[in-house]
Order: structure tokens, then C-alpha cells, then sequence
């Protein structure tokens, strides 16, 4: 059992790597000004846009803020549903 706990585990990210991708997070959002809950409001506010013209999976959506040495970017990965196409 304790074989495949160690598989198990190598598939999770270590918990010191999730501690700076949050920090990274935080410290992108404070250097833009923008607070998590501007960034949820976006969220909804792209699912609503883009779910009148495209099937869309609203419960995947993902987005995210980076910041690079350059610019900053707000990232929206967007799963779009198969089958027929809405048209508006």
C-alpha cells in the first residue's frame, strides 16, 4: 500500500511549490491594484458575454492574473461545449 501512496503522491504539487505560486498570486494582484473580488466579478461577467454568443461550460472556466517583467495579463481559459453554435 504504501508503494502507490508514493505515486499518489508525486501527481500533487509539493505544498512548498502551491505556497509561492500563491504568493506570486497575491503579490501580482497588490502591484495591480486588483482585489480577488474585482477578479470573481470579471469572471461572471465574462461567463455572461460569452455564454449569449458560444455554448460554453460555465463551471470550468478559469481566470487568472500574471504578471511578467514586462506587463501584467489576465488570463480567461474557457471550456466551449460541442455541438450546435448560438447565434445572436
Amino acid at each position: 500500500m504504501r508503494f502507490l501512496d508514493r505515486f499518489r503522491r508525486r501527481r500533487q504539487p509539493p505544498s512548498g511549490e502551491i505556497a509561492r505560486e500563491r504568493l506570486r498570486l497575491v503579490l501580482a494582484h497588490d502591484r495591480a491594484n486588483i482585489s480577488p473580488g474585482l477578479l470573481d466579478t470579471l469572471k461572471d461577467e465574462i461567463i455572461a458575454v460569452i455564454s449569449r454568443h458560444v455554448p460554453i461550460d460555465p463551471e470550468g472556466v478559469r481566470v487568472t492574473f500574471t504578471e511578467g517583467p514586462r506587463e501584467s495579463r489576465l488570463v480567461a481559459d474557457i471550456p466551449i461545449q460541442t455541438g450546435r453554435r448560438r447565434r445572436g
